[in-house]
């Protein structure tokens, strides 16, 4: 091995070391590198070959699974916890989750508030807004004041006028259409051809020829 990748692969089993017996958990090969690669750059084959010399040195535990070999620190080199060393661990691990959880809550707040306010307008925005509505005011007051100024005015006595009219000519309508059918309906029960080919020779145009509904009574 030169000189070079010596000092690569000494300065690649420092790091792991220190990484593993920090995390003090079990990782592959392929974890450690993925974890670690884009802080320190480390290739993924200078990676396996300082695992496996800090395995060769008993500085970590090498265990195979499988095709997969998993790599952790000796437990043997940490102090043996007492009872209650555990348990004040369990009671800050419990404070530190509710913490976390508090200040998971307070960020979807500043998140909600955040994007409350992206979405506000602006204070230019709403000056412009306010613009925009006082020429649409202007405009309306000014089509108010030109209707009330017109002298066209229907009087109620006009309208009435008018409603009665249009009941009057609807009634006849319908009175004119209804003799029509009974009398065409007549006609028919000698006809031998089709209603549609009485129509045609005859002549008759109906409602429903040009799109037209009777209205309402």
């Amino acid at each position: 091995m030169s000189k070079s990748r010596a000092e690569a692969a000494a300065g690649a089993s420092g790091i792991l070391l220190r990484y593993l017996q920090e995390q003090n958990r079990p990782y592959s090969a392929q974890d450690v590198f993925g974890n670690l690669q884009r802080e320190h750059g480390l290739g993924k084959a200078v990676v396996v070959k300082a695992l496996e010399q800090l395995a060769q040195q008993g500085k970590i535990k090498e265990k195979t699974y499988g095709k997969q070999k998993i790599y952790f620190v000796d437990q043997d080199q940490f102090d043996t916890v007492s009872d209650a060393d555990l348990h004040s661990l369990d009671d800050k691990i419990v404070a530190l989750n509710a913490k976390v959880q508090s200040l998971q809550q307070s960020c979807r707040h500043m998140e909600a508030e955040l994007k409350e306010l992206t979405s506000a307008l602006t204070t230019p925005e709403m000056q412009k807004e306010i613009q925009e509505l006082k020429k649409e005011c202007t405009r309306y007051t000014e089509r108010l004041k030109n209707i009330k100024a017109a002298t066209n005015h229907v009087t109620p006595e006009e309208k009435e006028e008018v409603y009665r009219e249009r009941q009057k000519y609807c009634k006849e309508w319908r009175k004119r259409k209804r003799l029509t059918i009974e009398l065409c309906d007549a006609i028919l029960e000698g006809y031998p051809k089709s209603k549609k080919q009485f129509f045609e020779e005859v002549g008759i145009e109906t409602d429903e020829d040009h799109s037209v509904t009777l209205p309402d009574p």
